[in-house]
């Protein structure tokens, strides 16, 4: 080999041909990247052309149009200054110390991957040796040298398969410890309520609690594998390269001087030419998430759907969901493969071409000694064994640098993919903590057609500015509207005051704000006004029309939100369960569905008058002080709802009742009554006044119902007999004085 070398390096032909060679490469590299520029310039077009196709779509499928409350200006992921800081705060979280389980797992990660690198350069110098024994002829020594190669192979086959064992667990203890905090977050002061009814910043808050997280978390530990094994082996590599050169007299700055050229170009024209696969994963990543919300509002509505036969709608909404995806997929695709096909003919054949030249220039242009100070060439093979223990030494050294290298460059885009998730997750949890504290940020809908019963808008953002103040056993309202989270003012001002032991019914028509007030104590809703004196929440007590059924065992559904042990901490038993079910009459259901710990999708096998007095059994099971019920006891019987009111009034429960039911006007001595238009009044109930005044509400409607079809009948009666008719005649002057 090395007489092949000399050979061409002699042949003043050959060096033209390899100028020749050089010459085209570089020609090919200036066409290939002005092909590149014009291929981005086009698929750059397809993706904002498809961004404004899917962003259409949503808009056609919410019919609505928005404007953003705070115009701020939006800022792409990408590897900036934002992104740094991003990862730092992230990373705080992920290894809030040394002591931990992430920082030994990263420790452990990092000692395998510098042991890799050690394994790496001594294989390299054990080929060498292997490769000279064989030119020698030398059965002995290669065989010796085998025993080595075949020694060596266990621990590094064994590091190697560590390496990737330990970036799998890394990847999962970080996104372990993340999820735990941001479920933390989710989960606290109801913030997973707020953060899709009372903010719009987060569209899709399960794709970035599961899939982001997990995607952010896989990426960051790969890029630890790829760029501090690379670091470690490019700096420990281009050292024993410099000590062979030494060791055979050779210089290394032309080598030095030729590498550090070919990269600094090769990372130009990649950092020149990369896309923002960054901007370009993070909308891949929202669309993935609207094309869940898509399937789950199939899913949770799938029962309406049916009914009204809309599947041919929910159908094209999917269709156009799918592909507004599919195309930002493939405009991924198109774009790395153009990238990728200039990155492995910059990083494979221009690097290898210019490995060669700098392993076989300290062969070609020195005359190497050996450690007696006699020459290499005065051997018996005329140091063609040397040589080629040093070619194939250098080479592999080289090989290993140069992939080294190349995982560095092309991490870059491994980076700016990182910056796409990245900057979700610290969206997601910047989102968790500032909902979590009060500050929102929504998208206020702006429509010909009002919130049904508003009075005015609120235009521009909300200002949280009223104040709610914890009290032992009644409930104070101070000048307090109520207003939708869309700006919608349904009540200007509302005030009264409200004791425990009183029982307040609260009617209205749709819209007036009967279910919006219970959300304002509930503390779903803010007060943006006025003051508000409640108890705690965990005195009052919410049951809605449709009682949210868990997953668990029959006991789970009547203690819920409690748990097994928070009952044995009340010193209650199954027995004492069971006489809370008699209370509303739904005994039964213990022996007819296994006992106590059968576990049923509850939700499909009660019936609707079962989960509602399911509903009312956790209210005799929490015994709260006050207890909001809305239209909680629809889909029971007359009997059976008035003994269950009557058992809560005999347990001490303060009633606020939302029902169209006159049969439980005698449950209640307080009437607040909303008129639809923003006026209200609060008055003690006269329930026999109110039942007499109903009856003959009823008995009237009832009556005028038939006078249309008798002035029919006059009419034809008229008609037929060819006569008139002095009652009609009446009506008839009646109504035109009117008009």
């Amino acid at each position: 080999m090395s007489k092949l070398l000399r050979i061409g390096s002699e042949h003043v032909g050959c060096k033209g041909k390899l100028a020749g060679g050089a010459v085209a490469a570089l020609v090919t590299v200036y066409g290939v990247s002005k092909i590149y520029s014009h291929m981005i310039t086009r698929s750059t077009r397809n993706e904002k052309q498809s961004h404004r196709n899917i962003s259409g779509r949503r808009d056609a499928t919410q019919d609505q149009t928005s404007e953003e409350s705070g115009k701020s200006k939006a800022v792409s992921p990408g590897v900036n200054r934002e992104f740094f800081l991003q990862l730092k705060k992230l990373i705080k979280l992920l290894i809030p110390g040394l002591w931990t389980k992430e920082f030994a797992i990263l420790t452990l990660h990092t000692a395998a991957l510098v042991s890799r690198t050690f394994l790496s350069i001594y294989v390299a110098k054990l080929d060498g040796r292997i490769v000279k024994s064989i030119v020698q002829r030398d059965v002995h020594q290669f065989l010796w040298q085998l025993s080595h190669w075949i020694f060596i192979a266990v621990p590094a086959t064994f590091v190697n398969s560590l390496i990737r064992y330990l970036e799998c667990q890394l990847a999962l203890v970080l996104r372990s410890r993340l999820v735990e905090y941001a479920y933390k977050l989710y989960f606290e002061n109801q913030t997973f309520y707020r953060v899709s009814n009372l903010d719009g910043r987060l569209t899709n808050a399960d794709q970035c609690l599961t899939d982001d997280i997990t995607m952010f978390t896989q990426a960051l530990a790969h890029l630890h594998s790829h760029l501090s094994k690379p670091l470690l082996d490019v700096t420990l590599m281009s050292i024993t390269l410099w000590r062979l050169a030494r060791s055979r007299g050779a210089s290394s700055r032309i080598p030095t001087v030729v590498a550090m050229v070919v990269i600094v170009i090769t990372f130009k024209l990649l950092r020149s030419l990369s896309p923002r696969f960054g901007k370009l994963v993070a909308e891949e990543a929202n669309r993935k998430g609207y094309l869940r919300y898509i399937h789950s509002r199939v899913i949770a509505n799938a029962e309406e759907i049916a009914f009204y036969g809309g599947h041919k709608v929910e159908l094209n909404l999917i269709r156009r969901s799918y592909k507004a995806l599919s195309e930002q997929m493939n405009l991924i695709y198109w774009k790395r493969l153009w990238y990728i096909m200039l990155e492995q003919f910059l990083m494979k054949y221009v690097w290898s071409s210019s490995g060669m030249v700098m392993v076989a220039f300290p062969i070609m242009t020195t005359r190497a000694r050996k450690s007696d100070g006699s020459l290499v060439d005065e051997d018996a093979d005329g140091g063609v064994s040397d040589r080629t223990q040093y070619f194939t030494t250098s080479r592999n050294l080289l090989i290993n640098a140069a992939d080294a290298i190349e995982r560095m460059i092309s991490s870059y885009k491994e980076v700016t993919e990182l910056a796409g998730y990245t900057s979700r997750v610290s969206e997601m949890l910047d989102v968790f903590v500032e909902v979590s504290h009060g500050k929102y940020e929504r998208n206020v809908v702006i429509s010909a057609q009002r919130h049904k019963g508003a009075q005015n808008k609120i235009e521009g953002p909300l200002e949280i500015r009223g104040k709610v103040i914890d009290t032992e056993s009644s409930i104070i309202i101070e000048d307090m509207p109520i207003i939708t989270p869309n700006g919608d003012v349904v009540v200007p001002s509302l005030s009264f005051k409200f004791h425990a032991g009183k029982h307040l019914l609260i009617t209205g028509p749709n819209g007036c704000g009967k279910s919006s007030l219970f959300r304002i104590f509930s503390g779903l809703w803010p007060v943006y006004k006025g003051k508000l004196h409640k108890p705690p929440p965990s005195q009052m007590f919410y049951i809605p029309q449709r009682p949210y059924m868990s997953i668990g065992s029959l006991r789970d559904q009547v203690i819920y939100p409690d748990s097994l042990e928070d009952v044995r901490n009340k010193n209650l038993t199954d027995q004492d369960l069971e006489h809370i079910l008699g209370i509303v009459h739904l005994q039964q259901i213990v022996h007819r569905e296994g006992g106590w710990d059968a576990v049923q999708d509850w939700k499909d096998v009660l019936s609707g008058g079962e989960k509602q007095r399911m509903g009312m059994a956790r209210l005799f099971y929490h015994k709260p002080q006050f207890a909001l019920l809305d239209e909680c006891t629809s889909a029971v019987s007359i009997d059976a709802e008035s003994r269950i009111y009557q058992a809560a009034k005999d347990a001490g429960i303060t009633l606020l009742t939302i029902t169209h039911r006159p049969s439980l006007w005698k449950f209640h001595t307080h009437l607040l009554q909303f008129d639809g238009e923003g006026g209200w009044r609060l008055e003690e109930l006269d329930t026999a006044t109110r039942l007499s005044f109903n009856e003959e509400k009823q008995r009237l409607e009832t009556q005028l119902a038939g006078i249309p079809k008798m002035q029919h009948r006059l009419r034809e009666l008229c008609s037929i007999l060819g006569e008139d008719s002095v009652l009609l005649r009446r009506n008839e002057e009646f109504t035109e004085s009117s008009d």
